[in-house]
């Protein structure tokens, strides 16, 4: 997988789509893990400030490290 789209040079169906296809939700929390991660949120809520374009991809993953 390549890097995160930048917000200047792409657009929200494509910030989502990344989000989307980078942190698949396999409905099985017990196996994945994600939600835990993301504090109880799938990783489109997580990640909606980058989707909307109001803060970058590596901003937004430091909330969660």
């Amino acid at each position: 997988m390549g890097s995160a789209p930048e917000i200047n040079n792409s657009t929200s169906e494509e910030r989502r789509a990344y989000i989307k296809k980078r942190f698949p939700c396999i409905a099985d929390c017990d196996m994945c893990g994600l939600c835990k991660v993301f504090h109880g949120k799938d990783a489109e809520t997580a990640y909606t400030d980058y989707i909307d374009g109001s803060r970058d991809f590596m901003d937004v993953s430091a909330d969660y490290k």
